[in-house]
């Protein structure tokens, strides 16, 4: 598995000769790594329906004829945008062609602007992604919860995104927690740095991450792992 950080929480995941990219906001992103469309693509997941994830999914999914796939009021909102769509929701998982989706819960909000208005897209997710019996879990927007110990102990998580900017979702000490409950091998720290609102030092809290006997890597956008 490849996991390529293109800032915020953009990560385009490569395994089984499939890519997948998760809450591909580029355009608009001053840390974003590169353009919609160069992107690449077999399917679009997005976590949630807020602008900063949202982002750039329904060019990337019509540039390249893929899915969104996406909890269901938010894959129906972006049926109506003319892309082809997946909907599922939390709790349920579904094989795709070389890869398969689970949604698990995520406490946030999930909205997007439309004409002036918030327009309510079904609830917030995280995602189990699985390729090649590898599996990544990004958590999207999200607080600390307590079953999160839960997913960690029923999955097997080689890579785990959690986001660490604090204001709109948790922050390093809950994040902290949170890589300890979901037991992942490797954890990168994601939704930090992109405005003024959700400063954080990445490179600290991997510090942090390694002195409890975890590993931590702050990508910087553009940078890619493989395990």
């Amino acid at each position: 598995m490849k996991i390529t950080y293109y800032g915020h929480s953009a990560m385009l995941v490569e395994g089984a000769g499939k890519k997948v990219i998760i809450d591909p906001f580029l355009t608009g992103n001053p840390a974003a790594s590169t353009r919609a469309e160069d992107i690449e693509a077999d399917a679009v997941v997005l976590t949630h329906g807020h602008s900063d994830h949202f982002g750039d999914c329904i060019e990337i999914a019509r540039n390249n004829d893929c899915p969104i796939i996406a909890v269901f009021e938010l894959a129906e909102y972006c049926r109506t945008q003319g892309v082809k769509v997946h909907p599922m929701n939390i709790g349920g998982g579904y094989l795709f062609d070389g890869f398969k989706v689970k949604y698990t819960l995520a406490f946030h909000s999930s909205a997007l602007m439309v004409e002036d208005k918030p327009l309510y897209l079904g609830e917030p997710g995280g995602v189990l992604l699985t390729m090649d019996n590898q599996t990544f879990f990004h958590a999207g927007d999200t607080a600390l919860f307590s079953d999160m110990r839960l997913i960690g102990e029923t999955n097997s998580i080689d890579a785990a995104a959690l986001p660490i900017g604090d204001n709109l979702t948790m922050g390093p000490e809950d994040a902290l927690m949170a890589a300890k409950w979901l037991q992942a091998k490797r954890t990168i720290p994601v939704h930090y740095n992109t405005f003024p609102e959700i400063q954080q030092d990445g490179n600290l809290f991997c510090d942090r991450l390694r002195q409890a006997g975890m590993e931590g890597l702050a990508l910087r956008p553009g940078q890619s792992i493989e395990f």
